[in-house]
């Protein structure tokens, strides 16, 4: 068996496949009926669509066979990603990339492969739409257009969801987006045991900037915060523009002394962009902080509910400090 190379750009590729917000989601129907369609329109077996993560391939959808996710090292997507095109190999037994794959020698026993790679619009390939059988056989190159069109429908499909969970103005997760990468990182922290911290924010007079300078200056604001959070937090730190003036970060594997650690960074950010950024306003906020352990009786929407009401009562005690002119 030979392994395949790891693309040039992964780093990027990874980043871009982590971006879609797919992982670890649960079945579509809008996924299910192309693997359905493929099973039947070419009469194999099993049908797959499949995302090459950095250490197993995973299945968005799968006709024909039991399982989610298998090895990267012994997957034939993994071969199919580093190249343009479909992949197609006849008859496993006779290519010595695959001969002695364990998927050929034990289930599911591949014989037949082939499959399209997925390929995003910054041109790295995040893992493809195949095809299997337990039987050699031949593939024309109309059956690769045909192999290749169904393909491009689920490149599509992954791409709307990605404009589905990003923020248009921002480009940091929506609402939608941080619900779904919060829920995974919750159940990641029960299974190994890590606590989680939820921090909401909420503009300070921000109705005010839209009114004394105008939506677009609004939207400038915007922007600006959320380009503030992610330059003070941590690349794996979920950020989202939860909704208008709303923005809500979660924090794993983190105590109370590192999240102190940076809200103060945070701020030092933002005192920072007020004395230099010119403009006729200053970026203020209201912010609530709550903690969940892991397994804890919790839910994502209990969590935020608790971290809305401590937003909350930072708010009045800002409202209560600050005078009401957004200077």
């Amino acid at each position: 068996m030979l392994l395949a190379s790891i693309p040039d750009n992964e780093y990027t590729r990874l980043e871009t496949l982590r971006g879609l917000n797919v992982l670890d989601t649960i079945a579509e129907e809008r996924f299910d009926r192309i693997t359905r369609l493929a099973k039947r329109l070419f009469s194999v077996s099993i049908s797959v669509v499949s995302l090459i993560d950095s250490d197993r391939q995973w299945f968005k959808s799968v006709q024909g066979v039991d399982v989610c996710e298998t090895r990267r090292d012994i997957s034939f997507c993994g071969h199919t990603i580093n190249q343009q095109h479909v992949l197609v190999v006849p008859d496993t037994l006779k290519d010595e990339r695959f001969a002695d794959n364990p998927l050929v020698l034990a289930a599911p026993k591949i014989r037949f492969y082939a499959g399209y790679p997925l390929t995003m619009p910054n041109g790295v390939r995040v893992g493809t739409l195949c095809i299997i059988d337990d039987k050699p056989r031949s593939f024309s190159k109309d059956d690769e257009d045909a192999l290749e069109d169904l393909g491009k429908i689920v490149a599509e499909e992954l791409l709307s969801i990605q404009q589905n969970t990003l923020d248009a103005l921002t480009g940091i997760s929506n609402r939608r987006g941080f619900e779904l990468l919060a829920n995974k990182t919750l159940a990641y922290g029960d299974r190994l045991d890590f606590a989680t911290c939820l921090i909401f924010f909420d503009l300070d007079y921000f109705k005010a900037i839209n009114d004394n300078f105008g939506h677009e200056e609004g939207d400038t604001a915007l922007r600006t915060f959320a380009g503030l959070l992610i330059d003070s937090f941590r690349e794996s730190d979920i950020i989202a523009r939860f909704a208008g003036d709303e923005f809500v970060v979660m924090l794993s594997q983190s105590d109370e002394i590192s999240v102190n650690n940076v809200l103060q960074r945070f701020q030092q950010c933002v005192n920072q962009h007020n004395l230099h950024s010119g403009k006729p306003y200053q970026l203020k906020y209201s912010k609530g902080v709550a903690h969940r352990q892991a397994r804890q009786s919790l839910s994502l929407n209990d969590y935020l509910v608790k971290v809305d009401k401590a937003m909350f009562v930072d708010k009045a005690i800002h409202h209560q400090r600050t005078p009401t002119d957004i200077k």
